[in-house]
């Protein structure tokens, strides 16, 4: 028993096809009887008026679409025929609980549509999602129906919202760019949208055709066939191909009228599932927003298979057939369509660098910019960055930029982050950047510090009043450094901080006051790393600290200037020196020489001596920078060499007696550097009187020369000697 004339044909030619033409049978009525088993194919309509006359020849009674027999006249002469078994077949899995176990109480064998495409009874299935126009999008008020058996939006409502020329002519080009030539079948809001949209169709040259229920049954019948044969390629109907109808040739199902009946849905789909040999997979097109999620009333593909992600053009169900006959692009995003959070967490774990995030709502698209942010890997940073191409205020980058800098494991991406955060000139993030660096371990801050200091340095960020605070709050992180370089410069540093420190109550502010007076007669980059290093215990002692600097920071960029300069410099070449020196023979023995000249330029000489020391030991290996020399303090007098002084910075600073102090110390030096040039002159076989000036000495011995100039000098000093 089936519920359509046109499915008696149908299923007739099977029986055929399958070897039973022999029992295909008339219907038997009364005491009619066949030795050979009959096998007969009606409608339910037939049962109903010759219910009580049906031979008892018939033992087994089939009824497809079983959920079709759900009506009182039919049930009712299904429960009075008591002879026969009946066996109800149906793919509708939501009546098989509610309704049909009514009239057909035991279920003997559940056989989803998943499990069919898994074992290959059925197609695969593919999905592409394509997002409605705006006016569609008020599908949202379309009222919902309910029916005896499910609930539907308002069948006339939905037909007067998508029945547009503009709509349905878009909906014929869709299928011509993406699916000229594959057989398919469109699901319309009504008889009248169907033939519409056929026309729309047959106007862009697609070979299509509406059927309804009011076609005539021979022009259905002649529709059919020349669509099997393929003189037609779309069937568009509003509900007459929905149950029953199989097409083997059929590959394309659109949605085109959405259903809220996953009863209806599921009819519908099923009308692409055949087999066939040219025929890779079934494709379904729901006209949905790609990150349509599970609970919507639309039901789409993955809603009725309580699928998770959604990925375009991908398998849904069934096997992956990689061979030929692929109709469609698969993309490579993805989207969490499952409404479950735990789900859609775990989605978020595991397809984190695949996910489609302009389809996220804004939520979740924070979400994901903060996971993001705190799992990239240096080899990832451009992918995710490109991720969010999307976002034109930058909220959704700033939030992954800020969660890189405080949650990522990779120092060198937190610096990275540090410094896209200080080339996008926002103020409230470069603020929170500066609050977690507070927290990074001691050599990390530093590298963060310099980055954020030269950014305010270059370019202006925030109002001026933003600016100062942010350089003193850095400039607090690195305290020990500008400490270390005040109290090089000026020794007098040392007391007046110990002092602040080690003082409390109105003895601190004093203290704090009077360093405050010191540090204005200083230069700037002195005066600077005096208030940077200095730390206040009391509300007093910290206001006049905080005047000082508010004064000092008047134009913030030069401010940072001059902390920045007191970072030290990088050492480089380090280990390739090393590997140099061991390669090298002789250049242990001269390495006597090298300290002893730092000591003496360390303990008193001036700024021209120093870098003249500088170029030698350059000269002597241009490749490498000196190991020593790089960890040379800086004398008290002597500014940074290898920067220019600003103006009126000096050489000297203004502390009274040091001037007068400098020039006694130069015995000193020729004192110490003599047991050098001693040492110096018995490995080269010289004699005291030979050698020049103890200045001189000092520096021809200390070049590092290259063995071959080594040992030229070596024999010009024996022949002079």
């Amino acid at each position: 028993l089936t519920h359509r004339r046109n499915l008696v044909d149908q299923f007739n030619g099977e029986l055929r096809d399958r070897g039973y033409r022999d029992r295909i049978s008339a219907p038997l009525l009364g005491d009619h009887d066949a030795a050979t088993g009959p096998v007969t194919v009606e409608t339910y309509q037939w049962f109903v008026r010759n219910a009580g006359r049906i031979s008892n020849a018939y033992t087994i009674v089939i009824c497809d679409e079983a959920h079709t027999a759900l009506g009182e006249k039919t049930s009712t002469s299904i429960r009075r025929w008591s002879g026969p078994i009946f066996i109800g077949m149906t793919a509708t899995g939501a009546l098989i609980a509610r309704h049909v176990t009514d009239l057909f109480p035991t279920q003997t064998s559940r056989f989803d549509l998943a499990q069919a495409a898994r074992r290959g009874v059925i197609a695969p299935l593919r999905c592409i999602r394509i997002p409605p126009g705006p006016g569609v999008r008020t599908i949202a008020k379309v009222p919902l129906r309910r029916g005896e058996v499910d609930t539907e939006f308002d069948q006339e409502m939905l037909a007067e919202l998508l029945d547009q020329t503009p709509f349905n002519m878009a909906i014929a080009d869709l299928y011509k760019t993406r699916f000229n030539g594959v057989p398919g079948v469109v699901y319309a809001a009504g008889v009248r949208h169907a033939y519409n949209v056929a026309q729309a169709f047959r106007e862009l040259g697609i070979k299509a055709q509406a059927v309804s229920g009011e076609t005539s049954k021979r022009q259905l019948a002649k529709i059919l066939a020349d669509y099997e044969s393929g003189k037609i390629d779309v069937l568009v109907n509003a509900m007459l191909l929905a149950e029953g109808w199989n097409s083997p040739r059929a590959t394309i199902c659109m949605h085109l009228a959405p259903t809220a009946s996953k009863r209806i849905y599921q009819q519908r789909v099923g009308r692409i599932t055949r087999r066939h040999p040219g025929k890779e997979a079934g494709i379904v097109v729901d006209f949905v927003h790609p990150a349509t999620k599970h609970d919507d009333p639309v039901v789409t593909l993955h809603s009725l298979l309580d699928r998770d992600v959604y990925r375009g053009g991908a398998i849904v169900v069934g096997p992956v057939r990689r061979g030929r006959g692929r109709r469609v692009r698969v993309e490579r995003r993805v989207l969490p369509v499952t409404p479950e959070p735990e789900r859609r967490a775990e989605v978020f774990e595991r397809e984190l660098w695949r996910i489609a995030v302009e389809h996220l709502d804004y939520g979740e698209q924070h979400v994901w910019a903060a996971l993001a942010g705190a799992r990239v890997a240096p080899n990832g940073w451009r992918r995710a960055k490109a991720m969010l191409h999307f976002d034109r205020g930058g909220e959704l980058k700033r939030r992954f930029l800020l969660t890189a800098v405080q949650r990522n494991r990779n120092s060198q991406l937190r610096l990275r982050a540090l410094q896209e955060i200080a080339a996008s000139r926002d103020a409230e993030a470069f603020d929170t950047a500066i609050d977690i660096m507070a927290g990074w371990p001691r050599d990390e801050r530093r590298e963060g510090v310099k980055i954020m200091l030269l950014a305010l340095a270059e370019r202006r960020i925030g109002r001026r009043d933003q600016a100062n605070a942010w350089i003193w709050r850095m400039a607090e992180y690195t305290r020990e450094v500008h400490e270390e370089y005040a109290v090089q410069r000026w020794p007098e540093t040392k007391r007046l901080l110990g002092l602040l420190v080690n003082s409390s109550g109105a003895a601190h502010a004093r203290n704090a006051r009077r360093l405050v007076h010191a540090a204005r007669k200083e230069d700037r980059r002195l005066s600077a790393a005096l208030l940077a290093a200095a730390l206040a215990h009391t509300p007093e002692a910290e206001e006049a600290l905080r005047g000082a600097r508010t004064r000092m920071a008047r134009k913030p960029a030069a401010l940072a200037r001059e902390l920045l300069r007191n970072f030290p410099k990088g050492r480089r070449g380090k280990s390739r020196r090393r590997r140099k020196a061991a390669a090298n023979g002789g250049a242990e023995a001269e390495t006597p020489a090298v300290v002893g000249a730092e000591t003496a330029t360390r303990d008193g000489a001036d700024g021209a001596e120093e870098i003249e020391l500088s170029d030698t030991l350059e000269a002597a290996a241009p490749d490498d920078e000196p190991e020593d020399v790089a960890e040379l303090d800086e004398p008290e007098g002597v500014a940074e060499l290898d920067e220019p002084e600003d103006e009126g910075e000096r050489e000297q600073p203004k502390e009274p007696g040091e001037d007068e102090e400098a020039e006694p110390e130069q015995p000193k030096v020729e004192d110490e550097a003599e047991p050098q040039a001693a040492v110096d002159e018995r490995k080269l076989g010289e004699s005291p009187e030979d050698r020049g000036e103890p200045g001189e000495s000092a520096q021809v011995e200390v070049e590092e020369l290259p063995r071959p100039r080594r040992r030229r000098a070596k024999r010009d000093a024996e022949a002079a000697a």
